[in-house]
């Protein structure tokens, strides 16, 4: 690895050092104290829930709070308990929390920025959707960027499907600590594990533009369709022996570029170049490893792995539901002995994706994995220390996933 005139990042000559640089960015091991979560909503005027938003409304909404994808002169300024504001492509408003020690802290700092957000909006006659996509409009851009326009470009190639998640779908994100090194490949498979079943009974994406996608999630149908390269996830119990940080150094690697960055507007790379034939000299310049950590921006799967495990596959909740979905996480990962119960839960349907956007708890072997992850949580409930209320409230809301579920093998 050596550093080029006139390039501030080291220049990455090898698929080894861009691997190094991968195990040490995004794999920060740890005793798992922190949680975070980032949480999404398609924006609609109050009056007319099919009326589109124009970035202009917004951005007189959000006034201080404004990202500079929306307005370039805007301060940026966090929400009063930290949370950052984005605008996605599509305008739909993001709240992205600082991590805390305690999901207690993480639940009332979110909310007092929920509120703060909402109050924003209403002042413009705007609100939050409720729905992982656009139950109303078809999808249609808000905020343009060079980055935009090239995932634009590059997710046409292959269909509708990347429009459709860039400008009409909305998640609900929770942000674990990667644990212990030992801990890690248990953690790591879980994560994964409990992903289908927990997507089909926190699906809330069955309505798009204004009628039924016979979908329970179009939202992660429309992931799944975009590119696999970048979209599937990176751990499968048909591979579940992989080491963490190889699997996803050969994911990264193997990926095609989404954006090229460059003094101009257009960033659309060439069709089919991987990173690893960037590094191999596919393209005038070498990469850096800026370039590796922004290509790494571009990367969609169900679990990225940030330093922390980010989990992205989560319908947008409706009201205060995230923080169920949030403490049945939390809960399922407080410690190894969860881990593992959760592993061994979820492990048989670790591997149905389509069906747990399809079907949902219509599924019984999904609908079978999501009671026992729903029992396993409110077992563990009590580990994460909650208020009384906070507890009685989420306990209620896991047991009502809980009868979803057992609904479903009936």
């Amino acid at each position: 690895m050596v550093t080029m005139p006139g390039l501030d990042r080291p220049v990455l000559r090898e698929a080894d050092a861009a691997a190094r640089h991968l195990a040490r960015i995004c794999f920060k091991t740890g005793p798992p104290v922190h949680t975070g979560v980032e949480l999404e909503w398609t924006v609609h005027d109050a009056a007319d829930p099919a009326r589109p938003v124009d970035p202009d409304r917004l951005r007189r909404a959000l006034g201080r709070h404004s990202p500079t994808t929306l307005d370039g002169g805007s301060p940026a300024e966090p929400l009063a308990h930290g949370g950052a504001v984005t605008v996605e492509p599509g305008g739909q408003v993001e709240i992205s929390t600082p991590p805390r020690p305690s999901v207690a802290a993480l639940i009332s700092a979110t909310e007092r920025d929920i509120d703060q957000l909402t109050g924003l909006l209403e002042a413009g006659g705007l609100v939050l959707g409720d729905t992982g996509i656009d139950p109303w409009r078809v999808p249609r851009p808000v905020v343009e960027t060079p980055r935009y326009r090239a995932m634009r470009c590059v997710f046409d190639r292959r269909g509708p499907a990347g429009r459709t998640m860039m400008y009409s779908t909305a998640g609900l994100q929770v942000c674990l600590d990667a644990g212990e090194a030992p801990e890690l490949p248990a953690r790591w498979a879980a994560v994964h594990a409990v992903g289908p079943p927990l997507l089909a009974a926190f699906a809330t994406a069955d309505r798009h533009a204004g009628r039924r996608t016979g979908w329970a999630s179009a939202r992660m149908a429309a992931w799944l369709a975009i590119d696999p390269a970048r979209t599937r996830p990176v751990w499968s119990p048909h591979r579940a022996d992989r080491d963490p940080v190889a699997a996803w150094t050969e994911y990264v690697l193997a990926a095609p570029l989404l954006c090229l960055r460059g003094a101009g507007t257009d960033w659309t790379p060439p069709a089919g170049v991987t990173f690893a034939d960037w590094i191999d000299g596919a393209l005038p310049r070498p990469p850096t490893t800026d370039d590796l950590d922004y290509h790494v921006s571009t990367l969609f799967p169900p679990v990225r792995p940030r330093g922390y495990l980010e989990i992205r596959y989560l319908d947008a909740q409706p009201d205060r539901d995230w923080r169920i979905a949030l403490a049945v996480l939390a809960a399922l990962f407080a410690e190894p002995g969860t881990v593992a119960a959760a592993l061994d839960a979820a492990g048989p349907v670790g591997d149905r994706w389509h069906a747990a956007a399809r079907y949902g708890l219509a599924d019984p072997p999904l609908a079978r994995a999501a009671a026992a992850l729903f029992e396993l949580a409110l077992s563990a409930l009590p580990r994460l220390h909650l208020p009384a209320d906070v507890h009685e409230e989420t306990s209620r809301g896991i047991r009502r996933r809980l009868a979803a579920a057992e609904r479903g093998l009936r």
